[in-house]
């Protein structure tokens, strides 16, 4: 399988820096599930041009802490990008600012999230569980950290999970579309670290939360799963 890694992070501090880029963190990501598979990925803050979407067996849209409103030149491309890839029922999975771009091209709509920060370790409230993740370990708890999150559904979607605050943190469109508003590909080290880094900016409250919420660890695995049997089925259809 060839996957393409659309990178929208535009956090080039000392601290992301330090650690791995978003390229090293999805293709870890995926090989949790396909260690066999390819990952190439395109850097669209930087400059990068979109892939071509017959070059790819599907593609990851990434997280950024970037918001959908901001006056970025990369940003409509990307939605116009989307719009074509599910014209062709093209695999896509969104995660955080990836689920909200997609939730956005396809006609839903992204806003604030009502009870401030979505920050830490999250559980999940599985609802309806999209059928090629019927064979996979089930998902209970995803890192997450975001303020705005999709509020309104795209046209014939539907949501799998719900998270506190969030009742929106996932959704699938048929078997092309599949998205979570939180980060799969972080490991547990570098959200103990960024919990720390943020800390006077998120405050004491939330600092505190996420800080409690860290003696467990992430479904990562169990989600790279899913994601790899959402490629296969979407690429068998």
């Amino acid at each position: 399988m060839r996957l393409a890694i659309l990178i929208t992070n535009t956090d080039h501090s000392d601290f992301a820096g330090a650690r791995p880029d978003d390229a090293v963190k999805f293709s870890r990501f995926v090989a949790l599930a396909r260690p066999d598979w390819s990952c190439t990925s395109f850097d669209l803050p930087r400059g990068d041009a979109l892939p071509k979407l017959e070059d790819f067996d599907g593609f990851i849209i990434g997280g950024s802490p970037a918001f959908l409103s901001d006056d970025r030149p990369w940003i409509a491309p990307l939605l116009e990008f989307i719009r074509a890839a599910h014209a062709d029922r093209v695999p896509l999975l969104g995660t955080c600012f990836g689920h909200q771009a997609i939730a956005a091209a396809l006609g839903g709509r992204v806003g604030r999230n009502g009870e401030g920060w979505g920050h830490g370790l999250l559980e999940l409230q599985m609802f309806q569980v999209p059928p090629w993740m019927k064979g996979a370990p089930k998902v209970r708890r995803l890192y997450g950290s975001h303020a705005e999150q999709v509020l309104d559904l795209p046209d014939n979607a539907t949501v799998w999970c719900a998270s506190e605050g969030c009742p929106i943190a996932g959704f699938f469109v048929e078997n092309s579309i599949f998205t979570t508003q939180h980060h799969p590909e972080i490991s547990a080290d570098f959200m103990a670290d960024l919990v720390d880094h943020l800390a006077d900016y998120m405050g004491a409250e939330v600092t505190e939360k996420a800080r409690a919420s860290l003696i467990d660890e992430a479904d990562n695995a169990a989600f790279a799963e899913a994601a790899a049997q959402f490629f296969e089925q979407a690429i068998r259809a």
